[in-house]
């Protein structure tokens, strides 16, 4: 159940040094990450809407596919379940390069910023359980429909955009100048 997982507390992150006279050339990495976690944004809000409307028995009109409006609730969580292990993936491939490379390097070039990214790291690990209980969830879900998984599902899910959406935006605050300045691909 999604209450067994605790979650660093958003309040508790480490502030990330100020970083003074960023040009706009240094400002584009930081850009880039922001654009990438953009589209992790418009794939939770695309996700929570079919997770809606599957929950309600069907895709509401203009919806991905228009199809999917007269499927049954079956199909439809199929679909989200589908939809949602590609979101998972994603998500999880981001944090995986953010954890091997850019993080390592901003650590070793910029001593300052070790406490951001090793909360980053932490924050990681959170969202990955979070996205494996969605899974397991999900799986369970898909072997036996009952409204009281779905409802499940559906919490973690709502958790799991909170928690994302808030670490991405501390993320971009508090190293995307820095990829920039310490020179960091992303």
């Amino acid at each position: 159940m999604a209450e067994e997982i605790t979650l660093p507390d958003p309040a508790t992150r480490p502030e990330a040094p100020k970083l003074e006279n960023v040009t706009p050339q240094q400002k584009m990495p930081g850009q880039h990450l922001k654009m990438i976690h953009d589209h992790q944004r418009r794939n939770m809000e695309v996700l929570r809407q079919i997770v809606l409307a599957a929950r309600d028995g069907g895709l509401p009109e203009g919806g991905a596919e228009v199809a999917l409006d007269k499927v049954g609730w079956v199909k439809n969580l199929r679909r989200f379940g589908a939809l949602c292990g590609q979101h998972c993936q994603i998500v999880h491939m981001h944090h995986s390069i953010e954890d091997a490379h850019m993080f390592p390097a901003l650590s070793q070039k910029a001593v300052a910023f070790r406490a951001v990214v090793q909360r980053l790291g932490e924050e990681h690990d959170a969202v990955h359980h979070l996205l494996m209980q969605l899974i397991d969830e999900l799986n369970a879900l898909n072997a036996n429909p009952s409204q009281q998984k779905f409802e499940a599902a559906v919490a973690t899910n709502t958790r799991l955009e909170a928690f994302l959406l808030s670490h991405l935006g501390y993320e971009e605050d508090s190293i995307g100048d820095a990829l920039g300045v310490f020179n960091i691909g992303v």
